[in-house]
């Protein structure tokens, strides 16, 4: 399923779109007509301390707070290539905001998890000049992203450095995220975690005995880059945790489906908002 959400973007940027990227193209399926989009907000010092935030113009009313953390193996990535994902969240009924960090081999564990808790932070002291409310913040995270909100959620002294706490977080959503990757045997992995101390103090499942916000773990069946064992072993640790499994999903289709054009292929969109819909302000 992954190959075939590669293939239709990689159609879409050669037919439509011949002089764009992949994602550019997806990108531009998606509208932002009557979404503010405010891009650059920093958060903190250094060019990957920057955020943008999308807003629903005719809100009419206070929005749940969402952070999305996009992945790309904790060396890659841009919020500049996240507005499928954030446009269709914030038109749905939210405000979003997409950080970017700092990323391998510039940092390595835990920077970009510290990175990621200063700009839900920042976020959440904005929450009101942005008509969002700063009760209700959820985090969203796909792949290594998912990882970051998981972790964030888990181990308590990445949000504490930032005066904040779990009992924040109103929500924690995951995307296909690695939760339980030990022993470290992907380049990717080693380079971001294989100079850390302690192995396991960076593994979601070790800390799922403490206190956690409810969380909803989702994952693709046909995910052949981080297998669905790791948010079924999430799932497993922390019994309050929903866990869904979408047939036919592979990695990269369980984000693409936030997208208009590949939305019928899963209903993660739906199952996001239903989950927040479902957790009032704290």
């Amino acid at each position: 399923m992954a190959k075939l959400i590669r293939a239709a973007a990689l159609l879409i940027a050669s037919v439509v779109l011949p002089s764009c990227s992949p994602v550019d193209a997806l990108n531009a399926t998606v509208s932002t007509d009557g979404i503010s989009v405010r891009r650059n907000v920093a958060f903190q010092p250094g060019p990957r301390g920057k955020l943008d935030v999308y807003r629903p113009v005719e809100a009419g009313r206070t929005l749940p707070l969402v952070v999305f953390v996009y992945g790309g193996s904790w060396n890659s990535g841009s919020k500049d290539d996240y507005t499928f994902a954030a446009a269709p969240i914030a038109r749905a009924g939210a405000v979003v905001v997409v950080p970017d960090y700092r990323l391998v081999p510039e940092v390595l564990f835990p920077a970009f998890l510290q990175d990621n808790a200063r700009a839900i932070a920042f976020a959440r002291a904005q929450a009101a000049e942005w008509g969002a409310d700063p009760r209700r913040i959820f985090l969203v995270g796909h792949s290594a992203g998912g990882y970051n909100v998981l972790m964030l959620a888990a181990d308590p002294r990445y949000l504490a450095a930032v005066g904040m706490d779990s009992t924040a977080l109103s929500g924690v959503i995951s995307l296909a995220a690695p939760a339980d990757f030990l022993p470290l045997d992907d380049p990717a992995t080693i380079a971001a975690f294989g100079q850390a101390t302690d192995l396991a103090a960076t593994q979601p499942v070790d800390f799922a005995a403490n206190p956690l916000p409810p969380l909803l773990l989702l994952h693709g069946a046909d995910d052949r880059t981080v297998y669905p064992r790791n948010s079924q072993a999430m799932a497993r640790m922390d019994g309050a945790a929903t866990l869904k499994i979408y047939p036919g999903i592979g990695h990269i289709g369980i984000v693409t489906s936030l997208a208009p054009l590949f939305d019928g292929r899963a209903p993660v969109l739906a199952d996001i908002m239903a989950f927040i819909a479902g957790h009032p302000a704290l």
